[in-house]
C-alpha cells in the first residue's frame, strides 16, 4: 500500500488483510476495482465506507463509465479528513488507472502527466492498452464523463461490439430516441421520399476524415477521384432501428414509413467515403434525407 497522493492509497487485494496497516494509514474508505467480491476480506461492522466497481482486467472492459463515479468516492473522503484505498488484485493495472483518472481531473492533467506522477510513486504499474485508451478519451472530454458526447457515445457503442458479438440483447439505453415521436427544436433529419423525420443532429458521430482515394487502393478502383469527403451521416442507433440490428451483424437500413433504402449498417464496421473506417457503423446516405431546421417562433 503506497500514498500516491495527500490521502489516496494504491494497493492490491491482500492489503485488505493487513487491518494494522489501513488503522495506522487511517484509511476511512475503500475503494475496489476488481472482479471478486471484496466482503469477506473486511470486517462487517462498517468500519470503512465502500465501494466495488466490479470489472475484469481485460482490454475489452469498460472503465470509462466509472470513473466519474469513483473520483467522487475518492474526494469523498479527501475532502472529510479521511483516506482512501483504492485496490485491485495486484495494484497495477485496473487501481492505476482509476488512481491516474483521478489525478488528471484533480489536477487538470493530462494522461502522460498524471500516470507519469503515478509511476514515480509505483513503478510496477501497467495499465492494460483498452484502460490507456479509455484513459485518452477521459482526456478528449475535459475528465467529465458526458453520455451526451459524440465521443462517448461511439466508445459506447464499440464496447456493445465487443461485448455482445452474437448481438442477440441490446441494451435500450443504446438507442436514441425516435425523434418522430418528440418534439425537439434540434436541427433533425427527414427521408427525401416520405418526409419522416429519422434523427437528430445530436445522434451524428462524427469521425475525423481519411485519406480519401488512397484509401481504397485495395479496390483497384480507376475511378476514384482525390477528393475527401462524407456522402453519409454516421449515427448512434435510433429506436426505429431496433428490429433490423437484433441477431444480424450487417444489412439495409430501410425508411420505418415508407421503406426506401436509406443506408446500411454493420457491427464490425464500415468505410466512409473519405477513406475513414467507422466501427459500428450505421451510416445513412446524404443524398436519402433532407436537414431541417426548426424555426422557434415568437410571440
Amino acid at each position: 500500500m503506497l500514498l500516491i497522493d495527500p490521502c489516496l492509497y494504491i494497493g492490491t487485494a491482500a492489503d485488505l488483510n493487513d487491518s494494522q496497516a489501513l488503522v495506522q494509514a487511517a484509511v476511512t474508505h475503500i475503494l475496489s476495482v476488481d472482479s471478486v467480491d471484496p466482503t469477506s476480506l473486511l470486517p462487517a461492522d462498517g468500519t470503512f465506507c465502500r465501494k466495488w466497481v466490479n470489472v475484469l482486467d481485460e482490454v475489452t472492459s469498460d472503465l470509462l463509465s466509472h470513473m466519474d463515479d469513483c473520483y467522487l468516492f475518492i474526494r469523498e473522503a479527501v475532502d472529510g479528513d479521511g483516506a482512501v484505498l483504492v485496490h485491485c488484485q495486484a495494484g497495477r493495472s485496473r487501481s492505476a488507472t482509476v488512481v491516474t483518472a483521478y489525478l488528471m481531473k484533480r489536477y487538470q492533467l493530462d494522461f502522460t502527466e498524471a500516470y507519469h506522477r503515478l509511476k514515480s510513486v509505483k513503478c510496477d504499474v501497467q495499465i492494460n492498452r483498452g484502460f490507456e485508451e479509455q484513459l485518452h478519451l477521459y482526456e478528449s472530454m475535459q475528465c467529465e464523463v458526458d453520455m451526451s458526447s459524440p465521443l462517448y457515445k461511439q466508445y459506447r457503442l464499440t464496447k456493445l461490439t465487443e461485448t455482445y458479438p452474437e448481438l442477440q440483447r441490446i441494451p435500450r439505453e443504446v438507442f436514441a430516441v425516435d425523434p418522430a415521436h418528440s418534439s425537439s427544436l434540434e436541427v433533425s433529419y427527414r427521408c427525401r421520399k416520405c418526409r419522416r423525420t429519422l434523427f437528430r443532429g445530436s445522434s451524428i458521430l462524427s469521425h475525423t476524415v481519411g485519406d480519401g482515394a488512397s484509401a481504397f487502393r485495395h479496390k483497384k478502383s480507376s475511378n476514384l477521384s482525390g477528393d475527401v469527403q462524407c456522402t453519409s451521416y454516421f449515427i448512434e442507433p435510433v429506436q426505429w432501428m431496433e428490429q433490423a440490428l437484433l441477431g444480424v451483424m450487417d444489412g439495409q437500413l430501410l425508411c420505418p414509413k415508407c421503406s426506401s433504402k436509406l443506408g446500411s449498417f454493420s457491427w464490425c464496421g464500415d468505410q466512409c467515403s473519405c477513406g475513414r473506417w467507422v466501427t459500428p457503423a450505421f451510416q445513412l446516405h446524404r443524398n436519402r434525407v433532407d436537414q431541417i431546421q426548426q424555426l422557434k417562433m415568437h410571440k
